[in-house]
């Protein structure tokens, strides 16, 4: 109680501006976890689809192979399905492999999707923690300029102390969503990487001639 009693006043001193951090907090925390739950999805269902795929192409059954990828919704699916259509129709590596490049980039897209805006968030925070503390920094000395001298460094040490309770809850703010940002990058490019290497296993297992 103690605890939560704290943070309540630290929220309470801060001013307005809190509640604009807050709001982009909880949006942040909103994309992120939808981010995360995609990405985590479509890695498992990836790897799942791929130990499918990859046995029928190797006992040469391309025609199974193709219903599959071309039927499933997740990003090696698309991909795979692009280079199997084309293989059906236009039996080069170059041809399979332009058809497959075309795929990944439908599906990298959707990948990165929305994960951009974690950086954002956390530079309005900051900023938005910074204006708070101006303007906070403002109201105080405007305050004091009318009261007795000897109230004056009491006053505006208080002024100070509560106006930076906005830069602090924004750097509070913005510090988790950079890491988490650069976290969900990390990830994403991760399964990009998994998803040319299963494009180039692919090709292989083609046998086709260039």
């Amino acid at each position: 109680m103690e605890t939560l009693a704290t943070v309540l006043r630290f929220f309470k001193e801060g001013g307005f501006f809190m509640y604009p951090i807050l709001v982009v907090m909880a949006v942040g925390l909103a994309v992120a976890l939808e981010r995360w739950l995609y990405l985590r999805r479509a890695s498992r269902e990836d790897r799942k689809l791929w130990a499918e795929v990859l046995p029928l192409m190797n006992q040469g059954k391309h025609q199974a192979a193709e219903q599959i990828a071309t039927t499933s919704e997740t990003p090696i699916g698309r991909v795979l399905g692009h280079g199997l259509t084309r293989a059906r129709t236009n039996p080069t590596r170059a041809e399979v492999e332009v058809a497959m490049e075309e795929g990944l980039m439908e599906v990298v897209p959707l990948l990165e999707r929305r994960t951009h805006y974690l950086a954002t968030f956390a530079n309005i925070a900051t900023l938005l923690g910074l204006l708070g503390t101006i303007i906070g920094l403002i109201q105080g000395f405007t305050a004091v300029a009318s009261v007795n001298p000897a109230e004056k460094a009491n006053l505006l040490a208080a002024s100070i102390s509560v106006a930076m309770n906005t830069t602090a809850f924004g750097l509070m703010v913005a510090i988790p969503l950079l890491l988490v940002h650069s976290w969900l990058s990390s990830t994403t490019n991760e399964l990009v990487d998994s998803l040319e290497m299963a494009s180039t296993k692919f090709l292989n297992s083609l046998g086709l001639k260039h």
